[in-house]
């Protein structure tokens, strides 16, 4: 009924022919019209009554309209709308200078920062008066049209509009598309082409003008612009953008309208002859397209999708060695399935199965020997190591003196060559932890090998060698080792030859047998590249036995949720995030199809004592989870439930399904058990909240002092006891040797100022007398290197943690950090 009221008053200003009236009438329309002139019917009439006047009468109205813009606060809604009506009566006046262009100027400056626009008519109005006009339309706003029209909901004047913006043809601020707008006109009929890679892979029509597109560019042309531009996919924005204030940050994920463009140069590259820089540029776009944007997720899930077709559709060594690779890294459900269907299709081609094609495909990477190539380059040898869990890149000269950097004539006369051995040394970076990872999962995979396919595949393989020789075998049952160039037994006699070979696992084995590898590692000084003869075992307890199905071994703790969720994808666990809203979830699960067997750890959403919910993100996820029961299930027992929130879990039977009862824990094999626990041991290691150094407030309102307390400096775990019986070995060696003691749960260390004490499980510190605690917050990454000497395993990173906290607080006084020293004098005082 109001926007009626104002329709007639607009409607008698404009048969008087009062612009000064009509200019109000329109503006108190257009709040209650929320200023959309074409989506609603009434004010699209309106407006188009208004745009039949005579030239004369709308240049009046236009004054009005101008002087009614300059009163108003330039962040008044109406004054927006009075820009927009402007715009609109203005369209197809071209006699006498623009009166508001400053101010549209000004106003196109802030439609460019957003993201995505809200559904206000103001803004197409003054983007079709550009257009009617032959004025160029920012850039910037063009992009945030182009954005806002691919939304879920598109506002129909947007979704109208921009068709209509044809330049440029990507949208700016993305530093790959600044990169390839800048690289000429002759790329733009190619780049439109990919923009319209809307499908989930390329359609046989969609393929046929991409392929003669290539053609006329040129084959290496094309690879070479394409590998440019994927280069700088990820890389900051150089057109910032306003954050919003309740959805992701704009800056953090990829431009909508360019992501098709991204999905369409990877479909480009899979036409091209197979080439390395093709496949690595691909696994990068794979990853970098994954990465998680807060209250998003993966930051463009088709274009790391597109990727994977990609891959898929190369036939070449390099293209399948990063689908394997990836396989092993990506977490994300959508795109792990393409990415276990490429490598299961591959297989099947070669009549292999998935575990062999996942062996074949990991390439030498140029490596000659286990570990080791060696290049001449002019007078001078390049030398490409495995050196542990990375590869370095060496220079010696024609006498054989190592060279500290890379020779002048090789950058000179051999500058392909050079990139090319970068690249691999980078290559094989990422396939060792890869490949790490893939060999740490084979103790639940229940693999056997004929003895010579493992030899080649895994001993004598150029890099899976490296990780290989720095683990125990069983040859036909009897453990071996690699040393001294050969496979050996404890006894140090070698083994040639066999039947059958299985990963050693300490589960089954005598602890006099365990500790006698543990010493063998360390007289050989062999870091292996996980634990596995200092590999944690768990056996049942009483309480499980009495407990029957389940075990609370690991119930009551508090994780960071999003930190958990990462961590169990990496695992191999499928885990649901839980959200503060009405919905039900399932435990967080493993599946174990060589075992028939499910297992589950049940966790639900932590909403605080009061359940006010506040610890939650702004998309609404759970900060926190409060963890319960680990259990197993037949692999095809029905699901089960429970609120995101927290309650009861009980079992979703449809059609008739009757009730399956999880397995006893006395049936489970120990070797299943013990890894399944193992593994949840590590979500609470590194996921609880009682292994933050700064909560020693409890942290919100307190909530959580009592469990920081108990879980910072309480009864170790089965991993903290493994650490403290290796410590128990290492202390003694170390330069620092008389200032340490290993007591109970502690490593104590003695330094000029004060005692400390370091918790063998959560690398807390206490300090004495008085045990007043002492917060040192880790500045990143922890290496075991040599400060803190030989370790038998790598990526125990509390380990190295508490060494080299151990080695700076015994010379206390040389320590510089402020927020440290204060802490250790203050208290004193």
């Amino acid at each position: 009924m109001a926007n009626r009221t104002y329709a007639e008053a607009a409607y008698r200003a404009l048969a008087d022919e009062n612009a000064s009236e009509l200019a109000t009438a329109l503006l108190k329309a257009a709040i209650h019209y929320s200023g959309h002139w074409q989506t609603n019917k009434e004010a699209a009439e309106l407006l188009a009554a208004v745009r039949a006047r005579p030239a004369t009468f709308r240049r009046s109205l236009m004054d009005a309209l101008v002087e009614a813009v300059r009163a108003l606060a330039e962040d008044s809604p109406a004054r927006d709308n009075a820009l927009g009506i402007a715009a609109a009566v203005g369209r197809g006046l071209t006699a006498g200078d623009d009166p508001i262009a400053a101010e549209r100027r000004a106003k196109f400056d802030e439609i460019g920062r957003q993201g995505t626009l809200s559904y206000h008519g103001w803004v197409a109005e003054l983007v079709l008066a550009e257009l009617d006009a032959g004025r160029p339309v920012p850039p910037a706003a063009v992009a945030a049209v182009r954005r806002t029209a691919l939304g879920t909901y598109g506002y129909r004047p947007f979704v109208e509009l921009a068709p209509r913006l044809t330049e440029p043809v990507l949208n700016i601020g993305e530093p790959w598309a600044d990169r390839a707008l800048a690289d000429g006109e002759r790329w733009h009929v190619l780049l439109a082409h990919v923009l319209t890679a809307t499908a989930a892979k390329p359609t046989a029509k969609w393929e046929k003008t991409g392929r003669a597109l290539v053609k006329e560019a040129g084959e290496d042309e094309v690879r070479e612009r394409l590998l440019g531009w994927l280069r700088l996919v990820g890389a900051p924005r150089t057109h910032t953008l306003d954050e919003d204030r309740y959805g992701p940050n704009p800056n953090d994920t990829y431009d909508g309208y360019n992501a098709n463009a991204l999905r369409g140069l990877a479909w480009l590259l899979s036409f091209l002859p197979p080439h390395p820089d093709t496949a690595r540029a691909l696994g990068a776009l794979v990853e970098t397209s994954l990465r998680k944007v807060a209250g998003l997720g993966p930051r463009g899930p088709k274009v790391a999708n597109a990727g994977v077709t990609a891959l898929s559709r190369i036939d070449s060594e390099a293209a399948l060695a990063e689908l394997a690779r990836l396989a092993t890294r990506v977490t994300f459900k959508g795109t792990l399935k393409m990415l276990d269907s490429a490598l299961e299709a591959r297989a099947v081609a070669l009549g292999l199965s998935r575990e062999e094609i996942e062996e074949l495909a990991v390439p030498a990477y140029g490596l000659t020997g286990v570990g080791r190539a060696e290049y001449a380059l002019g007078g001078t040898t390049a030398l490409v190591e495995v050196r542990g869990a990375k590869a370095a890149l060496s220079w010696r000269s024609a006498a054989g003196k190592a060279v500290k950097s890379v020779p002048a004539a090789v950058r000179r006369d051999h500058a392909e060559e050079l990139k090319e051995l970068k690249a691999a040394v980078k290559d094989i970076d990422k396939m060792l932890g890869a490949q790490a990872e893939r060999l740490d999962r084979q103790f639940l995979a229940r693999r056997t090998w004929p003895y010579g396919k493992w030899r080649e595949r895994y001993v004598d393989h150029p890099l899976v060698g490296t990780l290989a020789r720095r683990l125990l075998w069983a040859v036909d049952g009897t453990p071996v080792g690699f040393a001294d160039g050969e496979l050996r037994t404890l006894a140090g006699t070698p083994v040639t030859e066999g039947a059958e070979v299985t990963l050693w696992h300490p589960i089954d084995r005598e602890p006099a047998e365990v500790a006698a590898w543990r010493d063998w590692l360390e007289r050989h000084g062999i870091t292996q590249p996980f634990k596995q003869a200092h590999r944690e075992v768990y056996p049942l307890t009483d309480a499980e036995l009495r407990t029957g199905t389940y075990s609370n071994r690991f119930a009551a703790h508090y994780l960071r949720q999003h930190q958990f969720h990462s961590l169990a994808a990496v695992r191999g666990w499928r885990n649901k995030l839980r959200l503060a809203v009405d919905d039900s979830a399932p435990p967080a699960v493993r599946e174990l199809p060589q075992w028939g067997l499910r297992a589950e750890y049940w966790i639900e959403g932590d909403g605080g004592d009061d359940h006010d919910y506040n610890d939650i993100t702004d998309s609404g996820s759970f900060l926190r989870l409060r963890t319960d029961q680990v259990r197993f299930y037949p692999i095809g027992a029905p699901e089960n439930l429970a609120h995101t929130c927290g309650g009861e879990y009980t079992m979703w039977l449809r059609g008739g399904e009757a009730p399956v009862d999880p397995v006893p824990l006395t049936e489970v094999p120990a070797l299943v058990l013990s890894e399944v626990l193992r593994d949840v041991d590590l979500f609470v290691g590194v996921a609880s909240v009682g292994n933050d150094p700064t909560w020693q407030d409890g942290g919100p309102e307190g909530r959580f002092h009592d469990y920081w307390n108990a879980y910072g400096f309480g009864d170790l775990s089965q991993t903290a006891e493994t650490r403290r019986l290796l410590l128990e070995r290492l202390v003694p060696r170390l330069a620092i040797a008389d200032r340490c003691r290993i007591e109970g749960r502690f490593l104590h260390v003695r330094g000029e100022l004060r005692a400390y004490r370091i918790h063998l499980g959560s690398g807390n510190i206490l300090m004495d007398p008085g045990d007043q605690y002492l917060c040192i917050v880790p500045a990143g990454r922890t290496a075991s290197g040599t400060e803190t000497g030989y370790l038998p395993f790598e990526g125990d990173r509390t380990l190295a943690l508490i060494l080299s906290k151990a080695m700076m607080l015994a010379d206390d006084t040389g320590i510089t950090d402020p927020t440290i020293t204060r802490q250790i004098l203050s208290e004193r005082a």
